[in-house]
Protein backbone atom coordinates (compact mmCIF):
# COMPACT_ATOMS: atom_id res chain seq x y z
CA UNK A 1 0.00 0.00 0.00
CA UNK A 2 1.36 3.45 -1.34
CA UNK A 3 2.69 5.65 1.56
CA UNK A 4 0.29 8.71 3.32
CA UNK A 5 0.54 12.30 2.34
CA UNK A 6 2.47 14.10 5.59
CA UNK A 7 1.17 17.44 6.94
CA UNK A 8 3.58 20.06 6.70
CA UNK A 9 3.63 22.97 9.13
CA UNK A 10 2.09 25.27 9.68
CA UNK A 11 -1.50 23.50 8.31
CA UNK A 12 -3.65 24.34 11.05
CA UNK A 13 -4.85 20.44 11.17
CA UNK A 14 -1.72 20.32 13.29
CA UNK A 15 -3.11 21.98 15.77
CA UNK A 16 -5.94 20.12 16.51
CA UNK A 17 -6.48 17.29 19.13
CA UNK A 18 -6.95 13.98 18.58
CA UNK A 19 -10.13 11.73 20.09
CA UNK A 20 -9.53 8.53 21.85
CA UNK A 21 -9.88 5.62 19.75
CA UNK A 22 -13.26 3.31 20.61
CA UNK A 23 -13.69 0.99 17.85
CA UNK A 24 -11.17 -1.78 16.90
CA UNK A 25 -12.10 -2.69 13.40
CA UNK A 26 -10.69 -3.87 10.28
CA UNK A 27 -11.01 -0.22 9.22
CA UNK A 28 -8.24 0.34 12.46
CA UNK A 29 -5.92 -2.01 11.48
CA UNK A 30 -5.60 -1.10 7.69
CA UNK A 31 -4.72 2.32 8.96
CA UNK A 32 -2.21 1.33 11.42
CA UNK A 33 -0.65 -0.26 8.52
CA UNK A 34 -0.88 2.90 6.59
CA UNK A 35 0.95 4.75 9.34
CA UNK A 36 3.85 2.10 9.23
CA UNK A 37 3.77 1.97 6.06
CA UNK A 38 4.24 6.03 5.91
CA UNK A 39 6.68 5.95 9.13
CA UNK A 40 9.06 3.29 6.99
CA UNK A 41 9.01 5.66 3.99
CA UNK A 42 11.28 8.05 5.71
CA UNK A 43 14.35 8.50 7.94
CA UNK A 44 11.46 8.84 11.02
CA UNK A 45 11.23 6.95 14.09
CA UNK A 46 7.73 7.55 14.98
CA UNK A 47 4.66 8.93 13.34
CA UNK A 48 1.24 9.85 14.51
CA UNK A 49 -2.13 9.57 12.97
CA UNK A 50 -3.10 13.26 12.72
CA UNK A 51 0.30 14.12 11.08
CA UNK A 52 -1.68 11.92 8.24
CA UNK A 53 -4.47 14.12 8.66
CA UNK A 54 -6.63 11.32 11.01
CA UNK A 55 -7.45 12.64 14.22
CA UNK A 56 -7.63 9.54 16.37
CA UNK A 57 -4.85 9.29 19.16
CA UNK A 58 -2.33 6.93 17.07
CA UNK A 59 1.32 6.39 17.47
CA UNK A 60 3.37 4.03 15.68
CA UNK A 61 7.36 3.81 16.49
CA UNK A 62 10.49 1.83 15.23
CA UNK A 63 13.74 2.70 16.67
CA UNK A 64 15.61 -0.55 15.38
CA UNK A 65 16.92 1.43 12.03
CA UNK A 66 16.04 -1.72 10.04
CA UNK A 67 12.24 -1.69 10.20
CA UNK A 68 12.03 -5.10 12.03
CA UNK A 69 10.94 -3.48 15.66
CA UNK A 70 7.64 -2.40 15.17
CA UNK A 71 6.03 -0.91 17.93
CA UNK A 72 2.12 0.46 18.16
CA UNK A 73 0.06 2.50 21.00
CA UNK A 74 -3.41 3.71 20.78
CA UNK A 75 -4.90 5.88 23.15
CA UNK A 76 -0.87 6.39 24.87
CA UNK A 77 -1.05 7.98 28.21
CA UNK A 78 1.66 9.04 29.67
CA UNK A 79 1.29 8.04 33.26
CA UNK A 80 5.00 8.93 35.02
CA UNK A 81 7.79 10.54 33.93
CA UNK A 82 11.29 11.33 35.25
CA UNK A 83 15.20 12.06 34.67
CA UNK A 84 15.00 15.28 32.98
CA UNK A 85 17.19 15.69 29.84
CA UNK A 86 18.35 18.36 26.90
CA UNK A 87 17.59 16.12 23.69
CA UNK A 88 17.75 17.54 20.21
CA UNK A 89 14.65 16.67 18.00
CA UNK A 90 13.10 17.41 13.98
CA UNK A 91 9.68 16.62 12.72
CA UNK A 92 8.37 14.92 9.72
CA UNK A 93 5.71 17.52 9.66
CA UNK A 94 8.35 20.67 9.97
CA UNK A 95 11.42 19.51 7.68
CA UNK A 96 14.61 21.34 7.58
CA UNK A 97 13.85 22.45 11.53
CA UNK A 98 15.97 21.18 14.50
CA UNK A 99 16.15 22.46 17.87
CA UNK A 100 17.15 21.29 21.63
CA UNK A 101 13.93 20.37 23.89
CA UNK A 102 14.08 19.39 27.55
CA UNK A 103 12.37 15.96 27.88
CA UNK A 104 12.07 13.28 30.75
CA UNK A 105 13.90 9.98 29.27
CA UNK A 106 12.04 7.69 31.92
CA UNK A 107 8.07 7.04 31.25
CA UNK A 108 5.47 4.79 32.62
CA UNK A 109 2.67 4.85 29.67
CA UNK A 110 -0.82 3.12 29.37
CA UNK A 111 -2.09 2.37 25.99
CA UNK A 112 -4.00 -0.10 23.76
CA UNK A 113 -3.06 -2.65 21.20
CA UNK A 114 -4.36 -3.80 18.21
CA UNK A 115 -6.84 -6.07 19.23
CA UNK A 116 -8.35 -3.30 21.82
CA UNK A 117 -6.22 -5.07 24.93
CA UNK A 118 -4.55 -2.51 27.39
CA UNK A 119 -0.70 -3.00 28.83
CA UNK A 120 1.55 -0.71 30.23
CA UNK A 121 4.98 -0.24 29.57
CA UNK A 122 8.42 1.61 30.72
CA UNK A 123 9.92 3.62 27.86
CA UNK A 124 13.75 4.91 28.13
CA UNK A 125 16.20 7.21 26.27
CA UNK A 126 14.91 7.92 22.93
CA UNK A 127 12.04 6.00 23.13
CA UNK A 128 10.56 7.96 26.05
CA UNK A 129 11.68 10.95 23.92
CA UNK A 130 9.84 10.08 20.87
CA UNK A 131 6.68 9.13 23.05
CA UNK A 132 6.94 12.90 24.06
CA UNK A 133 6.93 13.65 20.77
CA UNK A 134 4.21 12.38 19.39
CA UNK A 135 1.96 12.15 22.31
CA UNK A 136 2.08 15.95 21.91
CA UNK A 137 0.64 16.01 18.03
CA UNK A 138 -2.03 14.25 19.46
CA UNK A 139 -2.79 17.06 21.21
CA UNK A 140 -1.95 19.68 18.93
CA UNK A 141 1.46 20.74 20.33
CA UNK A 142 4.93 20.37 17.93
CA UNK A 143 8.51 20.52 19.48
CA UNK A 144 9.11 23.83 18.49
CA UNK A 145 6.51 25.03 20.57
CA UNK A 146 9.19 24.49 23.43
CA UNK A 147 12.20 25.85 21.47
CA UNK A 148 13.48 29.77 22.69
CA UNK A 149 10.78 32.78 21.48
CA UNK A 150 13.10 34.06 19.39
CA UNK A 151 13.57 31.08 17.50
CA UNK A 152 9.41 30.41 17.36
CA UNK A 153 9.18 33.39 15.30
CA UNK A 154 11.13 32.83 13.25
CA UNK A 155 10.06 29.73 12.49
CA UNK A 156 6.59 30.94 12.41
CA UNK A 157 7.59 34.12 10.44
CA UNK A 158 9.42 31.37 7.65
CA UNK A 159 6.49 29.37 7.73
CA UNK A 160 3.80 32.26 7.16
CA UNK A 161 5.37 33.89 4.17
CA UNK A 162 5.12 30.42 2.57
CA UNK A 163 1.75 30.04 3.14
CA UNK A 164 0.06 26.31 4.27
CA UNK A 165 1.91 23.97 2.29
CA UNK A 166 0.34 20.73 0.59
CA UNK A 167 0.99 17.66 2.52
CA UNK A 168 4.34 15.75 1.37
CA UNK A 169 4.10 11.83 0.29
CA UNK A 170 7.29 10.43 1.37
CA UNK A 171 9.82 8.94 -1.35
CA UNK A 172 11.41 5.64 -0.02
CA UNK A 173 15.01 5.47 -1.24
CA UNK A 174 14.09 1.43 -0.94
CA UNK A 175 10.94 -0.31 -0.72
CA UNK A 176 9.05 -0.08 2.26
CA UNK A 177 7.09 -2.36 4.15
CA UNK A 178 4.49 -2.71 6.72
CA UNK A 179 5.10 -4.77 9.50
CA UNK A 180 5.57 -8.28 9.19
CA UNK A 181 5.65 -9.03 12.87
CA UNK A 182 3.07 -7.90 15.95
CA UNK A 183 4.47 -4.57 17.47
CA UNK A 184 6.51 -5.01 20.56
CA UNK A 185 4.93 -4.34 23.08
CA UNK A 186 2.22 -7.20 22.22
CA UNK A 187 5.33 -10.10 21.45
CA UNK A 188 7.10 -8.92 24.60
CA UNK A 189 10.29 -7.89 23.26
CA UNK A 190 12.24 -5.16 24.95
CA UNK A 191 12.33 -1.67 23.78
CA UNK A 192 16.28 -0.98 23.30
CA UNK A 193 17.14 2.53 23.64
CA UNK A 194 20.50 4.72 22.07
CA UNK A 195 21.15 7.63 19.62
CA UNK A 196 18.38 7.34 17.21
CA UNK A 197 17.15 9.68 14.30
CA UNK A 198 14.47 12.33 15.26
CA UNK A 199 10.82 11.43 16.19
CA UNK A 200 8.27 12.37 13.74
Amino acid sequence: MPALPILQYPDPRLRLVSAPVDRFDQELLRRIDELFETLYATTGIGLSAPQVGDLRRIVVMDLSGSHSKPELYVNPEILSSDVMGLVEESCLSIPGVVGNVVRATKLRVRAVDRAGHPFERDLEGMHAVCMQHEVDHLDGKLFIDKLPMIRRLAIRTSAAFKGTPEPVRPSPTAPSRAPSRRPAQEDGRELDGGAQPAPG
